[in-house]
């Protein structure tokens, strides 16, 4: 029987509402399930298994008996396999984009951008896949050979956000996959099907079972599940994306395994804009984002420093900007900016609008809650007069607020940057060349965009520093490292040489 969705599926079979492990579709052993909320409605629309500890056994030694025979296939067969895997993903990119809309919320058009972006995974890392090499190296001691082999490391378990559903498990399997290593994806509970459904198209592609597993989970239960796969003996490495409070849990529950890990951890990212920048470059970059996702991603601008001489002019050029937005159910036709993903998301934006305005700020457009449909919408919105006490600069805002800090030196502003414990992403807008390279060397982020807002590709590496964590993912060499250990081969010769 065809799924009763509130939206049309072009190919219904993508639609999965059980786990999946060892290539097939299964229930939590518990056989409990949990609902899915349409974050433009806040009302249930599907469900997914509640799995617990006692289901991550099964899924991990499925994993690690693929692990036997797909480690041994030809680097250029895993390619083939993800190029596969690429080409039905961009086949189905409506309809996944359908589904992570109406999972997260987020504009339809921005969810099939997502779909864009995220295929660039499969296809980058199906070409890195055959340049994994190792090395022969002269040694200090006549008649001695030195060779450095790289192999994959084993079962590797992902924990994923709900921000980026489709892109956070490509980014990470993608890698794993043509490294040679099995996955176990632990889907965040507001965003299961969007995994679930790449599981699909994997198994349309041809990965073996066992290779790429989906076990779903509740809020609740998520801390025990997450705990045993960390913990369990079979699980030679573990990605995470998320806060950095959980992302410390995760460090310290896979350090009694001294399981090799990657942390991807949270945000507190400066956006900086001099005198000297092209305004107008500057406010659209902005716009596309702070925005997108309705402020909801880790790398968004946090803090937006505008240096004296422009700022009351920045503020009205983003003010405008602001006011343009649509706001409304992201699947419905028009709509540029759709609900938060979570209730929680909205009362956070609420305390920090308050937090701002009783300490002296000034809400230029927007702040405010609420919509006609029931959703979990909050209005884009601008505040000026920011200061460094605030709420909004302390902390990770995951928010579509927007709140403008002024700087008079370039000096200053570097300090003021730099004044917080994260460190995963800046920005900065000058004409400046001498000033860019100096920014490049003085800010303290993993990455950093130069006259530009839009730096994450596949090959990017991405990743944080402070704690931001620690460990790359996409780019060239380092991401398909993450899932790589390397051996040293010593050889001494007899006879001549």
């Amino acid at each position: 029987m065809a799924p009763s969705l509130p939206f049309k599926l072009d190919n219904e079979s993508l639609f999965r509402d059980k786990s999946y492990v060892n290539g097939k579709w299964v229930a939590a052993k518990s056989g409990k399930t949990f609902d899915i909320y349409d974050p433009g409605t806040g009302k249930p629309w599907a469900s997914a298994p509640a799995n617990g500890p006692a289901d991550v056994d099964e899924a991990v030694q499925a994993a690690h008996t693929a692990f036997q025979s797909w480690k041994k296939t030809t680097p250029r067969h895993r390619a083939q396999l993800l190029l596969k895997w690429d080409g039905l993903i961009r086949a189905h990119a409506t309809d996944l984009a359908r589904i992570v809309t109406h999972e997260t919320g987020k504009p339809l058009t921005e969810a099939k951008g997502e779909i864009e972006y995220s295929a660039g995974f499969t296809w980058w890392f199906a070409g890195e896949a055959e340049r994994v090499v190792g090395s022969v190296n002269p040694t200090s001691i006549p008649g001695r050979r030195l060779v450095t082999v790289k192999q994959p490391i084993g079962v590797a378990a992902a924990l994923v956000p709900w921000n980026f559903p489709v892109a956070m498990v490509l980014r990470k399997c993608a890698a794993a996959f043509a490294a040679g290593c099995t996955m176990v994806v632990k889907p965040s509970p507001e965003t299961p099907l969007s995994a679930l459904a790449l599981a699909v198209l994997a198994e349309e592609a041809g990965f073996p079972a066992g290779v790429f597993n989906v076990l779903t989970t509740d809020l609740e239960n998520t801390p025990s599940l997450s705990e045993e796969l960390c913990r369990h003996e079979l699980v030679k490495k573990v990605t995470f994306t998320g806060s950095t409070r959980v992302g410390k849990l995760v460090a310290k529950l896979c350090a009694d395994g001294l399981k090799k890990l990657t942390l991807e951890l949270g945000g507190n990212s400066p956006f900086l804009i001099f005198d000297d920048a092209d305004l107008e470059q500057a406010a659209d970059a902005l716009t596309l984002l702070k925005w997108r996702h309705a402020g909801q991603t880790c790398i968004t601008a946090n803090r937006i420093f505008v240096q004296a001489g422009v700022y009351d002019k920045f503020a009205e050029l983003l003010a405008k900007r602001a006011s343009a937005l649509k706001t409304g159910h992201g699947a419905t036709e028009g709509t540029t900016m759709g609900p938060l993903t979570t209730p929680q998301g909205v009362d956070k934006a609420v305390s920090h609008v308050d937090d701002a305005v009783k300490n002296g700020a000034r809400v230029v457009v927007g702040g405010k809650k609420g919509s006609s449909e029931g959703g979990y919408f909050f209005e884009p919105t601008v505040i000026a007069d920011a200061h460094d006490e605030l709420l909004l600069a302390k902390e990770e805002q995951f928010a579509p607020i927007a709140a403008l800090f002024k700087f008079e030196t370039e000096e200053e502003v570097v300090e003021r940057a730099n004044a917080t414990s994260m460190g995963l992403a800046s920005y900065f807008f000058t004409k400046n060349i001498d000033r860019a390279w100096r920014l490049l060397e003085n800010l303290e982020a993993g990455q950093i965009g130069m006259n530009t807002g839009a730096m994450s590709a596949a090959e990017v590496p991405f990743g944080g520093i402070k704690m931001s964590g620690y460990g790359k993912e996409s780019g060239k060499d380092v991401a398909i490292g993450e899932y790589l250990i390397e051996k040293s081969g010593v050889l001494t010769l007899q006879g001549h040489y």
